[in-house]
């Protein structure tokens, strides 16, 4: 008789194998419905960039480039011309404010000044002559009136005995009328001997005085003609270093002709160019700094051109403290020219990467991951060290930073 045999259970074995297979099985759906939709590329690290994204002192500022200049300048012109005579002071020399640099020769001018002297001369004898002629007119006016007063006295006292003779009829009326009418004629004469003397004071007053005045112009005249001849000797206007000086002896030199600068090598300014795009945001006393033989020294702009050249603009930048022994003229300095003052941000360093994306998105690579995934973000300011990140990234986060021209728009990087 045949004997039932009872069906064993699965082995534990089998039991843990398709445990394993689900949960592959369950690991991959996962995968898969999470990714679904997502472009990936697979990228060669060994030419990537990176950085880590961390909090720092942010400052925006631009790298200009300056010319060390002089910080004064003063440009020579003849303001007589002539002939070069005789040359003081060689090209290059070191020289003090009012030393004499060129002596020049004008013979026109020369003959104005003497034939401005010799008006004078004559003005001054004829204003002596007149005043003469004038002083003897009153004297005699004078005399005139002394003389009619006189008279008058006398016949004052004739009247009045031809009066008394007359009505006692021991004079004739016709003899008594005479005197009478020489008399108040002479009263006439006085009162207008009065009033011409005034007159004549009042002429002659008026008189001296345009003379005086004529004098007076000829003399300013003469004065402007004399500054003229000493214009002829050039000088110096300011103590410095003279440069540009080329003129040799015998040589015509015309009005207003530049014949050399100064410069005043005391101080030094640093012209400097700067892009038209920032000039809505260059103003008065802006600071800068530039490093010279390993030391750092601070600037500020004391003057702003207007004029726009070649897409930029220059602003003169003068140093607020000591200036750098051994700075020379003409030197070229890299100035740092700050936009804003420092700040505590979100930094983020400059890479290649912002031509493609304009700021908007970044590669983060992932943590604990070989994958970078694509990440909106905001950048605000930028110089040319950082990016000020707003939004989108935190401290720690690893981004890449080299271009992503090659990474067409996928939106993982499998970093191999």
């Amino acid at each position: 008789m045949d004997k039932k045999i009872a069906k064993k259970g699965l082995a534990w074995q089998k039991i843990l194998l398709y445990t394993a297979i689900a949960a592959v099985a369950g690991y991959f759906i996962t995968t898969i419905y999470k990714d679904a939709g997502t472009s990936r590329l697979n990228v060669e690290t060994d030419r990537l960039l990176i950085d880590t994204v961390q909090n720092g002192i942010f400052q925006e500022f631009i790298p200009v480039t300056g010319v060390v200049q002089p910080i004064k300048t003063v440009f020579i012109d003849a303001v007589e011309g002539g002939r070069v005579e005789e040359k003081f002071v060689e090209d290059g020399a070191m020289v003090q404010k009012g030393k004499s640099i060129l002596r020049l020769s004008n013979p026109d001018l020369q003959l104005t000044y003497l034939n401005q002297e010799a008006d004078i001369v004559r003005q001054i004898n004829q204003l002596r002559t007149n005043s003469i002629m004038m002083e003897q007119q009153s004297l005699n006016l004078k005399e005139q009136y002394l003389e009619a007063e006189y008279r008058i006295d006398l016949l004052d006292s004739r009247t009045k005995r031809n009066k008394e003779l007359s009505e006692a009829g021991a004079l004739d009326r016709v003899t008594y009328e005479e005197t009478q009418d020489e008399f108040e004629h002479l009263l006439r004469r006085k009162k207008m001997l009065t009033k011409t003397i005034e007159r004549d004071s009042m002429f002659q007053v008026l008189q001296a005085e345009q003379m005086e005045s004529s004098l007076d112009l000829m003399k300013r005249n003469l004065a402007i003609t004399r500054q003229s001849l000493d214009n002829l000797i050039v000088k110096a206007p300011i103590g410095g270093q003279l440069s540009g000086l080329d003129t040799e002896l015998g040589e015509l030199i015309s009005e207003g002709e530049n014949i050399a600068q100064i410069d005043d090598l005391s101080n030094f300014k640093i012209l400097t160019r700067i892009d038209e795009f920032y000039i809505s945001r260059i103003f008065i006393n802006q600071k800068g700094s530039f490093i010279f033989a390993g030391k750092t020294y601070e600037l500020i702009i004391k003057k702003i051109y207007p004029q726009v050249s070649n897409g930029a603009f220059e602003v003169d930048m003068v140093f607020t403290g000591t200036v750098p022994e051994g700075i020379k003229r003409g030197q070229t300095v890299s100035i740092k020219l700050e936009l804003s003052a420092e700040q505590e941000a979100l930094l983020l360093a400059r890479g290649s990467f912002y031509q493609k994306t304009g700021g908007n998105w970044v590669y983060m690579i992932e943590e604990g991951t070989s994958s970078a995934r694509k990440v909106n973000i905001k950048v605000g300011k930028q110089n040319p060290n950082f990016y000020e990140v707003l939004e989108g990234l935190k401290p720690g986060d690893v981004v890449i930073t080299s271009s992503y021209d090659n990474f067409g728009d996928k939106d993982v990087l499998e970093l191999k």
